[in-house]
């Protein structure tokens, strides 16, 4: 059965050299229970507003499995939060999830997963790796951002049910590497019809239709 692993938030923000002077992407486990709501799990924050947060982004999650592909990558461990996740998850394709895809968390949570994790050279700067960007792109397990569809706590050891899933197919693995445009025309389509769909995810699928009628 998947299940939550761990549930991190941020200790303290960080001195960091770009343009804010801090960040919050040291994120660390806690041992108790925590209320995740819209904008995320009780007590985070973001440093940067403009690029991380918001309801869309509300939590981000990332896969144990992904976290041992990057630790016998980088030959250390990947501990919970390195990668500025909020929760942890063990037997879920957090790749393979389709957008729009909802999870039931523990007693009363759900989530709705939105769309890939975009690197930043603060996520670099904190992995003090060169060309770290690049590196964890052509990887292609960038994790998700979920958004709250129902309010409540999650503690590490939480199942994880699988709920409703889009007929449409299209994957955090498919969105991260780059809409086809028949993807991206399918994912118009939804938001035309009044069906959800990031605002992120909506630029990037009219891009793509609108360079392949260029």
């Amino acid at each position: 059965m998947p299940a939550i692993t761990a549930v991190c938030r941020v200790a303290r923000l960080q001195p960091d050299s770009g343009s804010l002077g801090v960040t919050a992407i040291d994120k660390q486990p806690l041992d108790e229970p925590v209320a995740v709501k819209k904008m995320g799990v009780y007590g985070d924050i973001q440093a940067n507003r403009v690029h991380h947060g918001g309801p869309d982004k509300a939590v981000y999650v990332f896969a144990d499995e992904d976290a041992n592909h990057f630790g016998a990558l980088l030959g250390r461990d990947v501990d919970p939060g390195l990668f500025g996740e909020n929760l942890r998850t063990s037997g879920l394709d957090v790749t393979g999830a389709v957008l729009g895809e909802r999870w039931h968390i523990g007693e009363s949570l759900v989530v709705e997963v939105t769309m890939p994790r975009t690197p930043c050279a603060t996520f670099a700067r904190r992995m003090r790796e060169p060309q770290w960007v690049k590196r964890f792109t052509a990887e292609g397990r960038p994790g998700a951002y979920l958004r709250v569809i129902k309010a409540g706590p999650v503690v590490a050891g939480d199942e994880i049910v699988v709920g409703t899933r889009p007929a449409h197919g299209i994957t955090i693995g498919d969105c991260f590497a780059g809409l086809t445009a028949e993807q991206a025309r399918d994912l118009l389509e939804i938001e035309r019809e009044g069906g959800f769909v990031a605002d992120p995810v909506v630029k990037i699928a009219r891009k793509t239709v609108a360079q392949q009628l260029a």
